[in-house]
């Protein structure tokens, strides 16, 4: 429906098709995800689905460490380069370690026979995940081990615990901003700088573009800030959108590629995305499609429908900062097809006793 619904702001425009094939071709990625994970996954047993993500995931933190080890010197002051060179994030890894953990959790088998195995790939996927000091990774994870312990469903005993992990975070953040974090700075001071300026970054829109440092500490921001304008020249497109093939005037030149651009087509904050694109029905939508995976989360406790509701609830948070299952690079799509197919079947699965 969604997908539907960007053709509407594109009638009555005059859009380069290059722009609108781009669109269709973004908005068609979750479709075709979810398809092909649910097709590719549904001839195997279900084992053989959780320890196929685990070995895949596994292959490429290998990989990823051997880049590291050989490219590059490998210390904590060298953290944003590690980054930009071998990779901001990797979900497939960190679910292939949520699914190690916590498959033992849930059945009364091992993924692994022999236990040695099982330590080589886990610390091999561990140190990768830390190699890639992301910020959106290490969120997935917290968001995923409070929802397999149920601190994730709304009652009054998580509403006391996230009231209490609010007060923490907010004495985290008193602390940050008490002290002097050098923005040039490597290493920890670096990663806490990113951390500090993270909840403005994607919400501060009052930002002086001729101020580069400015600017690009709140580019989120200044992105759905140029989004919104362009929206209130026709009312229109807060209904439907301004549909596939439109683009967002940065008015500069933005050093996001070689020659610099001007126009983009997509911004990290998906929820402004498809809201500048589909209008407030697509972002209905859109919660709404989140939300039915949420609810997983409240069915029976085990594996499969509780590893749906950590997906819905990554989207939720992944949508706000890279534009969540719109995210070219994203790979949870197929996990979450594969975990649909499976959901299908209840006499596969042994609730934990």
């Amino acid at each position: 429906m969604i997908f539907t619904i960007g053709f509407l702001g594109f009638f009555g425009n005059h859009f380069e098709f290059i722009h609108l094939v781009k669109d269709i071709t973004h908005f068609l990625k979750p479709i075709l995800g979810l398809t092909l994970g649910y097709l590719f996954f549904q001839k195997i047993e279900f084992k053989a689905f959780v320890k196929t993500i685990i070995l895949t995931g596994f292959f490429m933190a290998l990989f990823h460490i051997c880049l590291v080890l050989s490219n590059s010197k490998l210390s904590i002051e060298n953290m944003n380069e590690l980054r930009n060179d071998f990779g901001k994030d990797n979900f497939l890894e960190c679910f292939s370690l949520l699914f190690l953990c916590f498959y033992a959790k849930f059945f009364d088998d091992k993924i692994f026979k022999k236990r040695i195995a099982h330590y080589i790939i886990f610390f091999t996927l561990l140190v990768s995940c830390i190699l890639y000091f992301s910020r959106t990774m290490l969120a997935v994870v917290v968001l995923a081990v409070l929802t397999i312990y149920g601190y994730t469903k709304i009652n009054s005993r998580n509403i006391k615990i996230f009231l209490g992990l609010v007060s923490i975070v907010g004495v985290l953040y008193i602390y940050l901003f008490s002290v002097k974090l050098d923005r040039n700075a490597k290493g920890l001071e670096a990663f806490l700088y990113k951390v500090k300026i993270a909840p403005e970054e994607m919400f501060k829109t009052k930002i002086d573009r001729e101020n580069h440092k400015e600017l690009w500490d709140h580019w989120r921001g200044y992105e759905a800030k140029r989004a919104l304008k362009l929206m209130e020249e026709n009312p229109l497109s807060y209904i439907v959108g301004t549909g596939f093939g439109s683009l967002i005037d940065l008015k500069f030149k933005a050093p996001l590629d070689q020659e610099g651009m001007r126009y983009i087509s997509e911004t990290h904050n998906g929820y402004i995305y498809i809201f500048y694109k589909t209008g407030i029905i697509g972002l209905i939508l859109l919660l709404y499609f989140l939300s039915r995976f949420y609810r997983y989360t409240y069915f029976a406790y085990q594996f499969v429908p509780v590893f749906i509701g950590v997906i819905g609830l990554s989207f939720f948070f992944t949508t706000l900062t890279i534009t969540g299952i719109y995210n070219t690079r994203d790979v949870i799509v197929l996990i979450l097809g594969g975990l649909l197919v499976f959901s299908s079947r209840p006499n596969v699965f042994k609730q934990d006793s």
